[in-house]
């Protein structure tokens, strides 16, 4: 008898305990992977785009753009390196490049302080680091959409009149 029990001794446990050890770390992982993340696109410095740009994510440019870009719904950010001649429309604008355009966002435009911006801006809410470089207008709405024309009696649309030219003499 004493080698019967031996024997069970010697016999290893079921393999349904040694199988779950390495279970925790698996399903960690795709704990992780499952985990809503916000999807980020990337130009980066050695990419140049020449059109229009459109998407449905948060979208950093580090390198050149030109033409349109247009996230109504998301963030752009314009990185240290990033350099854009375009009209740009979105959510949120953060510069910290350089931008040539005009640009309307939703919800606000961030210029840092090394960032650069010749054009003009449309947005509720804007901020102007000590140090950024900023020329032209701001119009800050306080709705979701920047200010259309409005209809005249005819139906067509009011253009605001143009200041008059002022006549100047070299005499």
């Amino acid at each position: 008898m004493s080698m019967w029990k031996r024997e069970e001794a010697v016999t290893p446990p079921p393999a349904a305990p040694a199988a779950r050890k390495p279970e925790p770390p698996a399903p960690r992982v795709e704990t992780a992977s499952r985990t809503p993340m916000k999807d980020t696109a990337n130009i980066g410095k050695s990419v140049i785009i020449k059109g229009e740009l459109t998407g449905s994510e948060d979208l950093t440019v580090e390198g050149q753009v030109e033409g349109k870009i247009e996230l109504r719904q998301n963030m752009l950010t314009i990185g240290p390196n990033g350099k854009v001649k375009a009209q740009i429309v979105a959510k949120v604008v953060v510069v910290e490049g350089d931008v040539h355009g005009d640009i309307t966002a939703t919800e606000r435009v961030d210029i840092r302080d090394k960032g650069s911006v010749d054009g003009d801006l449309s947005s509720p809410r804007v901020a102007i680091a000590d140090g950024a470089h900023f020329r032209g207008t701001i119009d800050m709405q306080r709705g979701n959409k920047p200010a259309e024309a409005k209809p005249d009696a005819k139906g067509a649309a009011a253009i605001p009149a143009a200041p008059a030219p002022v006549a100047t003499s070299t005499h």
